[in-house]
């Protein structure tokens, strides 16, 4: 072959790749140009769908495209989040993180079907808020302190209601192995009847999210002692935290976010994380979120990355040290 027919030739295959390049790249830059589905993994109605909603509402605002929520319940969030997982990594399936299913869930299954740390890009983190420890009216406890002095001098006669692997579970857990008491478990489908038999009087104790406990607190058929959060929280103005309480560095949070699958390219990743930060960092978002007693969390891929590894951490040991097996 001629040096001039050689080097028409390699002129051709460089404007193909430019050709495909550029269009590779044209996709990466006009998204969204279709409709976003972000899989939230648990049914309509509770706080996770509202946080799935509050976002696709305001991201859609932002990037002009419908985002669409699509509940796929089950297993404790883990079916939703695993059809998440394995998504086509393409910016259009995005899936809502949380305490659940991407910290709590490996703790309680090692062989879970995803790793939460390598098969998502972490995108940023939507909010944060702690659990409250209540109480039925007809305990005599004021204080966290007066609840752990009874516990220690009577183990095993306190019983408190959890539902099994949620966040308030995992307070509960971790707040015994720091006080180091025994109370008796009695484990409940799911929150309403939890809260059913709580305000009954059947049982007179558990750990609850502070937007869930706040009415009944208000209304004097609870009584709130701690709030398992870092610092007080603004609805709970007179509830200590439970560091302040006496146990220094405890901290147990419910928290969600959005995540990708693994391989979405990061012109993508960037573009749906300025949106986040640009909504969460709106007034109308920010007093959605603190009129429920959520906080918006540091934001960003980087801090959120972080924080759902050391989440994993944290939940992996208290599960195992208290010999928890999935139900």
């Amino acid at each position: 072959m001629s040096n001039r027919r050689l080097t028409l030739v390699k002129m051709a295959c460089a404007a193909i790749g430019f050709i495909a390049f550029g269009g590779a790249t044209w996709a990466q830059t006009d998204y969204p140009n279709k409709p976003v589905r972000i899989i939230v993994p648990f049914p309509a109605g509770g706080t996770s769908d509202v946080m799935g909603r509050l976002m696709a509402e305001q991201l859609g605002k932002i990037l002009k495209q419908p985002f669409i929520v699509d509940n796929v319940g089950g297993a404790g969030g883990v079916i939703g989040t695993e059809r998440g997982a394995k998504s086509a990594p393409d910016g259009y399936t995005l899936t809502q993180t949380g305490v659940g299913q991407s910290a709590v869930a490996h703790g309680l299954d090692p062989n879970l079907k995803y790793n939460s740390n390598t098969d998502f890009i972490h995108i940023s983190q939507v909010h944060s808020g702690p659990n409250v420890l209540v109480v039925h009216p007809s305990t005599p406890f004021k204080t966290l302190k007066e609840l752990v002095d009874y516990a220690k001098a009577n183990p095993g006669k306190l019983d408190y209601g959890y539902t099994p692997a949620a966040s308030g579970h995992m307070a509960m857990e971790q707040f015994k192995q720091t006080a180091g008491i025994f109370m008796l478990g009695i484990p409940y489908r799911g929150g309403g009847p939890m809260m059913v038999d709580i305000l009954g009087g059947t049982i007179k104790i558990m750990f609850i999210n502070q937007d869930v406990a706040l009415q009944h607190v208000k209304a004097g058929k609870l009584r709130a002692l701690a709030v398992t959060s870092a610092q007080r929280n603004p609805l709970y103005p007179d509830v200590p935290t439970v560091a302040e309480s006496g146990y220094k560095g405890f901290e147990a949070l419910s928290w969600s976010g959005l995540s990708a699958p693994k391989g979405t390219p990061q012109p993508i990743i960037d573009k749906l994380e300025a949106a986040m930060v640009q909504a969460l960092q709106s007034d109308t978002v920010k007093q959605r979120l603190e009129s429920q007693g959520f906080v918006v969390p540091p934001l960003g891929s980087k801090a959120y990355t972080a924080f759902v590894k050391s989440e994993e951490a944290r939940w992996t040991k208290v599960i195992k040290t208290a010999g928890i097996k999935a139900e």
